[in-house]
């Protein structure tokens, strides 16, 4: 019978998380650490993935920390270049940094367009391409990125953002096709509303808060954590056979049309 507890272990792997210092990509860092892997935790400021290392370290991982901007080609390449001579393989990369102006079409500037789309898109695909190459190399490795439920369901001021994560999905699709043949997974997680640092000042805003958890089943919002356990899986053995996939996390938010009216009474 297959050892099904083995196939989640990831003892012996390698695996690089930028956006390790806070919210879902330090979650991420510490999932994959807790299962085994040696762990290059990455971001923009080098003192805030130093943090989740050390952390990490603590309670008896493998950990190192390197600064890396999503949003600059140069930073990314050099951030591959790092995890390969630290490890001689990557065979798990993540990417979750994400950059979001709430503002309708109408009122979007030049400037907002080229921030969002430099981080979420063309950071993607960067990211793709200097950890694909090494991956496609070694003939092997799981490519994680970050998208979101506004990929498919939206509100006013976030056509933009959301148009990006809608983006990220299909270039998982795309270079999931390309790779496939290497033994190279490109799959994405698709969050709804988590409780993260970013989030905070909406907990200043309850009736927001409040509306935000509404439209999920559990009338909650998730924490990083249990964003990070889908990380682990499509990073482990256990999603050997997923990719090209998008995975939701969202509480069932995609699933459901809205908080309920109260017209139905439902069972306590």
């Amino acid at each position: 019978m297959t050892d099904y507890r083995k196939l989640f272990d990831l003892t012996g792997k390698t695996a690089v998380v930028l956006g390790a210092a806070s919210g879902i990509g330090r979650s991420s860092a510490e999932a994959l650490a807790s299962l085994g892997a040696r762990v290059l935790c990455a971001d923009r400021t080098l003192e805030g993935a130093d943090a989740t290392a050390a952390a990490i370290r603590e309670q008896g991982g493998s950990a190192t920390a390197a600064c890396c901007d999503a949003a600059d080609r140069t930073d990314v390449e050099a951030l591959a270049a790092k995890a390969l001579a630290e490890f001689q393989r990557v065979d798990i990369a993540v990417t979750t940094p994400g950059l979001n102006i709430r503002k309708t079409i109408l009122d979007y500037t030049d400037e907002d367009l080229d921030r969002v789309i430099n981080l979420n898109i063309k950071g993607t695909v960067w990211f793709f391409q200097a950890f694909g190459r090494i991956m496609v190399q070694q003939q092997g490795g799981s490519l994680i990125a970050c998208s979101s439920v506004r990929a498919v369901t939206i509100e006013p001021g976030l056509a933009v953002y959301g148009s990006t994560k809608a983006a990220i999905g299909l270039l998982v699709k795309g270079f999931a096709s390309e790779v496939g043949r290497s033994g190279v997974r490109v799959n994405a997680i698709a969050p709804s509303i988590a409780e993260t640092a970013l989030t905070g000042p909406f907990k200043q805003r309850p009736d927001i808060y409040n509306l935000y958890a509404g439209h999920t089943v559990f009338n909650r919002w998730s924490s990083a954590d249990e964003v990070a356990t889908a990380v682990a899986y499509l990073a482990s053995d256990a999603a050997s056979y997923v990719s090209g996939s998008t995975l939701f996390v969202d509480g069932g938010w995609t699933a459901v049309d809205g908080p309920p009216t109260g017209l139905t009474q439902l069972a306590r």
